[in-house]
């Protein structure tokens, strides 16, 4: 099963994928580069989301240059700071149409990249953390297990 393949190392700089050789920018960033600067509210926002991400399981909070990753085997949502609050992502592994959502970008069969932006920590209500539930199974890639009836897809 594709969960149980033992993880990738970069050389570089020492991420892990679940994938070997996968495409990335090698580069070593803070959390604190990332927060430095950030208003109360915004910093509110991304502490709620990080709770919310970490409620699922264990998470890596992967600092990148221009946005946050977070990732189980592979990143399964990410985040950046705007001036008026959090443009981010999840990784769903089917399109979902809800007003959470500003934009799908489709992968794969089954990787969907379902943009938001986050205002106010009223957003993070319970239908997204379901969301945010869904995402982290892709990343734990327990969606590459399990055939949804009717799929197209093993």
């Amino acid at each position: 099963m594709a969960a149980s393949k033992p993880m990738w190392k970069c050389g570089g700089c020492g991420r892990s994928f679940a994938n070997r050789n996968q495409p990335h920018f090698c580069g070593r960033h803070t959390l604190r580069e990332h927060l430095r600067g950030r208003t109360p509210e915004l910093l509110k926002i991304f502490r709620a989301f990080v709770k919310m991400a970490r409620g699922c399981g264990r998470v890596r909070i992967l600092p990148e240059k221009t946005r946050i990753a977070f990732q189980e085997r592979m990143s399964f949502a990410a985040v950046s700071f705007r001036r008026d609050g959090l443009n981010g992502h999840l990784v769903l592994a089917s399109r979902v149409e809800h007003p959470h959502f500003v934009k799908i970008e489709t992968i794969s069969l089954r990787n969907h990249v379902h943009h938001f932006r986050l205002r106010s920590i009223d957003q993070l209500d319970s239908e997204f953390a379901r969301l945010m539930r869904e995402a982290y199974r892709v990343g734990r890639q327990l969606h590459l297990r399990t055939r949804t009836a009717g799929s197209a897809y093993s």
